[in-house]
């Protein structure tokens, strides 16, 4: 006989789960956390889950149960250097970095949280013993923390399976493994740098949470589960245990925009990754190409041909702004001395100099880009500094030609607010006009990384990759555009789109689409 599930036992399962855990499941996730609740309660409580509720609320209960929940509630996918472009910037770029850095003796400290079955943290063991030399002679110790004790249990062993090797160049589990029957045990060496705790992520601890107790924060692929609450005190605690020339690496689905400001971003090797914030060099970001880290992988060839479906659409702004110029001058002419202008001006009752977002939308409503930015020239210091004001006065710029003020701005911006995709997008229009197509690539990347919902950067290296003759990377991009573009918030559309209406973007997606012979 299968017990029904009432609504009122998954919502308080599902809260016990979110206090617990920290694990967030929207509406339309109910399904998963009912059929987590039918598996346990059918094997704890003879299928009676108002009593398996009620013992999960308890203590002891949750202790017994935890690991067999994570295990039903996550994805527990793992095996050696998963994302290999994130070795790659940990021994080539983060590796040397922390070298350079460190004011003192003790080994190097890498936490692998949400560590499962211990491929991550005995991947960076190893990865630290290939590249010794990159640390300067520091000897690494890495902690594997999980919730789940089956599978510390299994990471302890330095066990696996062939499967566990699927990214694994032969030569290193040769040199790092020995045969065992069917399966490959870590040798030693490794193994020896490796320790693993059973800890949940969102409980404190401030014998472990210590103040720069690690220099660098493996986290991947977690957050994602979190709700918005419990990833930022998740977050906050990293930012407080790592060193201030620290880094942090999340799964490639998951970034800090919403979450932190405590963090820089750093982008090479293709891939993403933070820094902590600090004084002095300790805690700058890095970037592809820079000193202490592999050049990037993607080059860019301009040729002479490189703009022109951006110059089309450039034109055609061009020519509406100066159309729109020429009408305003003529309308000043014309008008009586006296006679009230029709310029927005603050609302009634605002203080001179202050930030008013509804005045500069209604001026790039009507394309009086000139105009917003002498608006925003006499913003209070305060006012100026404001992201969002920022952000419109480098839009503005950039679509009156002033350029490096344009980048000027945008990097006042990212000072604050280095996860601003807005400010990246508009860098990578900026680059585009400087003939860097590099530049133009970066950013992009970054917008699009950031804010994946952000169609216009999407457009923009569509048709960037088009000229570069990338057909793939063209499609791929116009046509996620062209999905994204009708769902696009209105105000970004008047503030990133040029002039351009959402429906003359969607065509020029299809047009551009139609041009690479691909089906739209």
């Amino acid at each position: 006989m299968i017990l029904p599930i009432g609504r009122r036992e998954v919502d308080r399962f599902r809260e016990i789960v979110a206090a617990r855990l920290g694990l967030s499941f929207p509406e339309e996730r109910l399904d998963d956390v009912a059929a987590a609740l039918r598996n346990r309660s059918d094997r704890v409580t003879a299928g009676m889950a108002a009593a398996y509720v009620d013992l999960v609320a308890t203590e002891a209960g949750w202790l017994a149960e935890a690991s067999a929940l994570v295990e039903l509630l996550t994805v527990s996918e793992t095996y050696f250097f998963r994302y290999a472009d994130h070795f790659r910037a940990l021994a080539e770029a983060v590796f040397p970095e922390i070298a350079r850095e460190r004011r003192h003796d003790r080994p190097l400290r890498i936490l692998s949280a949400g560590c499962s079955s211990g491929e991550e943290p005995h991947s960076i063991a190893i990865l630290a013993l290939e590249h010794a030399a990159a640390l300067g002679g520091a000897r690494a110790e890495v902690v594997g923390i999980d919730v789940n004790a089956a599978s510390l249990e299994k990471a302890a062993r330095g066990r696996y399976s062939d499967w566990s090797f699927r990214e694994t160049p032969s030569s290193v589990r040769e040199r790092h493994f020995t045969r065992s029957g069917r399966d490959h045990v870590l040798r030693d060496e490794a193994r020896r740098a490796v320790s693993f705790e059973l800890r949940n992520l969102v409980d404190d601890d401030p014998a472990f949470w210590r103040e720069g107790a690690f220099d660098v924060v493996f986290c991947r692929n977690v957050t994602m589960y979190f709700s918005a609450d419990a990833a930022k005190r998740v977050v906050a605690r990293f930012a407080r245990v790592l060193e201030p020339s620290g880094f942090l690496l999340l799964g490639h689905a998951e970034t800090l925009r919403g979450v932190s400001n405590e963090f820089h971003l750093c982008h090479t090797h293709e891939t993403f990754y933070y820094r902590r914030r600090g004084a002095g060099r300790a805690g700058r970001a890095l970037r592809s190409g820079e000193p202490g880290t592999a050049p990037a992988r993607t080059t860019v060839a301009l040729g002479s041909g490189w703009m022109e479906p951006i110059e089309r659409f450039a034109a055609s702004i061009q020519s509406a702004s100066e159309r729109i110029a020429k009408l305003s001058r003529e309308c000043r002419d014309d008008a009586e001395p006296g006679a009230p202008s029709d310029a927005p001006s603050a609302p009634r009752g605002a203080p001179a100099g202050t930030w008013e977002r509804d005045v500069a939308i209604d001026l790039f409503r009507r394309e009086r880009f000139g105009e917003a930015v002498e608006i925003l020239r006499t913003l209070s210091p305060a006012s100026a500094a404001d992201p969002d004001a920022l952000l419109v006065q480098a839009i503005a710029l950039a679509n009156t030609g002033e350029i490096a003020a344009a980048e000027g701005a945008c990097r006042r911006l990212l000072e604050i607010d280095c996860l601003n995709a807005g400010a990246h997008y508009v860098l990578a229009l900026c680059r585009e006009h400087a003939g860097d197509g590099s530049g133009v690539l970066e950013h992009d990347v970054t917008a699009i990384y950031l804010d994946p919902g952000f169609a216009m950067p999407h457009l923009h290296l569509g048709l960037a990759a088009r000229r570069w003759g990338d057909a793939e990377t063209a499609r791929r991009e116009l046509r996620q555009a062209m999905g994204l573009l009708p769902s696009e918030d209105a105000a970004r559309i008047l503030l990133f789109g040029g002039g351009f209406t959402r429906e003359a973007l969607v065509r020029a997606c299809r047009t551009e689409l139609a041009a690479l012979s691909g089906p739209a």
